[in-house]
């Protein structure tokens, strides 16, 4: 029992004293202090090598003991007896007695051993427990994450430690002795110390880990080149100074009644609730789109890959980056703001050399358009979902069709999966994507990408593997990983070996997720997401009236002005309630068109150029009073 507790614990040093240090387990954290500094690092590295040295298996893995084929061999008790003049009658009898006691022996050890698996499920089912109620104490800037030990249930929002005793306790006696500016800094084996051990204090940490010693220098090359190949990309357009985090709350947000809110809208379409301002995060809809560009990186890639001939390189990348769109959605447990009819977004990056463009085009049903231009690329959809809201969970299904189109003329298409957001009520709110992919191509290769969907008490969640096939129908390679942390491939069908395939060492690291910001909040957005937001200066001047940094609640939501931002939610609530009117009077968008009677929305082109001439006429100030006539008086004007 001590080697179990042994294997889950995690150590951290002081950030106060450079001789202190503490050891965290399952169930309380140990203070030790040790004479010097030197002394300090030779305990840890004692303390490392140690555990190191016993073997952890995964505590689903069968743990009986007595093998099902075991066996014991009567021939020489018979024998002996035979020798000493015994008849066959008594030696039958004995050999039954023999097996009788044999037998009930064997049942005896296979009980202790259901015992002793019973014993680690409640061992890990309370740790999990002793997580849950250390988060709630635990700030969300205290703590510095490495990607390899983040929680499948909330990545971002707690350490990789967690114990009875709050680690926040230790924080307040320290940080009375420290600056702000110092970093709490965490020991992670893969990343600190030398011996390839476990430094996360939760059981589920562990088994992911286990899963990750494939190719550990493998990994770390692949990730440098990837690294350098990225810099390389990204150096040949300007860079831009973006903000790393979001205003100072003004207010001090107050909570809300979740059960009020669940008992009356169970099994509505969750577009047409009004709920306050407290469940949405600051951006839209229209924004989030965007988050799906976060690494567009990978379609440059894709783009020099199929320019040079490559054309299974070439959707190798298309894959990763159909993956990385889900990667920001970890740990986002509020809706984003639900666009009016007719509001738009631009995004403007020369830093990674794209401008993208959103527009929702239809109120009933809602529709979303959005068209990027990258170097060599362009991606375009139109997007809807349908939601229901079930009381514990709310299930989002996706509909529409994104499609990215080289210069060379390859297309290719693909749809998104289905996400699931659990445990409204009770426990800790995750969410989960699930579904197979298919990525279409039009000419050599496509792909399919199979998202598994996580069981109530998966060790390994979050995984998606698959394959490309070319034309025959031959699996030319294989795909694996998670949607939030990274992606591989090996040439070859490797589909039937997939345990195998991830210890494999000519497996090539195609994505890696980026660092979480060091200031979390409560939305959990990601670096890249907090930008969306911004105005930056000049840019307000440039904007049409209708861009989603114009909207009121939003921006005061943003600011922490929760009053303001409920009481301009519920006004344009009202508004929002005339656009289908107002769709219906003839109402069109300002910037795509529908291909067809019911095909896909298309950019039509000249928003930058009205951007540049700064001539926004027919964008009307959808976020100021909006009135019964005012709708009427849209009727067959086309705006």
């Amino acid at each position: 029992m001590l080697l179990i507790f042994w294997q889950i614990s995690s150590f951290r040093e002081s950030k106060s004293d450079d001789r202190r240090f503490y050891i965290f387990t399952a169930t309380k954290t140990l203070h030790l202090r040790t004479e010097s500094k030197r002394d300090r690092v030779a305990w840890i590295e004692a303390l490392v090598s140690t555990r190191s040295l016993f073997s952890f298996r995964p505590l689903n893995d069968s743990l009986s003991l007595v093998p099902n084929d075991i066996s014991v061999s009567t021939e020489r008790l018979k024998n002996r007896l035979l020798e000493e003049g015994a008849h066959e009658g008594l030696v039958r009898d004995c050999e039954q007695i023999m097996l009788s006691e044999f037998s009930e022996i064997q049942g005896q050890v296979k009980v202790l051993c259901e015992e002793r698996s019973n014993l680690l499920d409640t061992l890990r089912q309370l740790e999990a427990a002793n997580i849950e109620a250390e988060v709630s104490g635990i700030n969300d800037s205290e703590f510095q994450l490495t990607k390899h030990e983040l929680s499948s249930l909330g990545r971002g929002k707690y350490s990789e430690c967690s114990t009875t005793e709050s680690s926040d306790d230790i924080e307040k006696q320290e940080l009375e002795e420290v600056s702000d500016e110092e970093e709490t800094s965490f020991f992670d084996t893969r990343e600190d110390f030398a011996e390839p051990t476990v430094s996360c204090g939760s059981i589920t940490g562990v088994a992911n880990y286990m899963d990750k010693q494939m190719k550990p220098e493998i990994q770390l090359d692949n990730a440098e080149k990837m690294h350098t190949e990225n810099k390389f990309c990204e150096s040949r357009y300007p860079q831009i100074e973006r903000r790393k985090k979001l205003p100072d709350p003004v207010e001090k947000e107050k909570g809300v009644s979740l059960w009020s809110m669940i008992k009356d809208n169970v099994g509505k379409d969750l577009t047409r609730v009004c709920l306050p301002v407290y469940f949405n995060e600051p951006i839209s809809s229209l924004q989030k789109c965007f988050e799906d560009l976060e690494y567009s990186y990978l379609l440059d890639r894709a783009y020099e890959y199929g320019k040079a001939g490559n054309s299974l390189l070439r959707v190798l990348h298309i894959a990763a980056f159909a993956v990385s769109g889900y990667a920001s959605s970890e740990g986002r447990h509020c809706k984003p703001f639900n666009p009016l009819l007719g509001e738009t977004y631009e995004a403007d990056f020369p830093d990674k050399g794209i401008r993208f463009f959103s527009e929702k085009v239809s109120h009933h049903p809602t529709l979303i358009a959005c068209h990027c231009e990258g170097k060599g690329w362009k991606f375009w959809a139109d997007s809807n979902l349908r939601t229901k809201f079930w009381g514990r969970s709310i299930q989002l299904d996706p509909v529409g069709v994104l499609t990215l189109e080289f210069d060379d003329g390859e297309v290719f298409k693909w749809s998104k999966v289905t996400t699931t957001i659990y445990n409204l009520i009770l426990g800790k709110v995750y969410c989960d994507h699930h579904g197979t992919m298919h990525i279409q191509g039009n000419r050599q290769h496509s792909c399919k990408l199979k998202f598994k969907e996580q069981a109530l008490l998966d060790r390994n969640p979050h995984q998606v593997h698959g394959f490309v096939e070319d034309l025959t129908g031959e699996r030319a390679a294989t795909l694996f990983g998670k949607w939030d942390d990274s992606m591989y491939y090996v040439f070859g069908d490797r589909t039937g070996k997939l345990k195998d395939c991830n210890r494999s060492p000519d497996a090539s690291l195609l994505w890696e997720r980026n660092k979480p910001p060091p200031c979390l909040t409560r939305y959990n957005l990601t670096s890249f997401a907090i930008t969306l937001n911004e105005l930056t200066s000049g840019l307000q001047e440039k904007l049409p009236p209708t861009d989603s940094r114009l909207r009121p609640d939003q921006r005061h939501l943003e600011n922490g002005e929760y009053e303001k931002a409920n009481a301009e939610k519920l006004r344009l609530e009202k508004r929002q309630r005339m656009s289908r009117k107002l769709q219906e009077n003839g109402w069109k968008p300002k910037w795509f068109q529908r291909e067809g009677e019911d095909g896909p929305f298309r950019y039509m082109g000249g928003y930058w150029e009205a951007r540049d001439q700064g001539k926004w006429d027919g964008c009307p100030n959808i976020f100021g009073e909006f009135t019964e006539d005012l709708v009427n008086s849209y009727e067959g004007s086309g705006l």
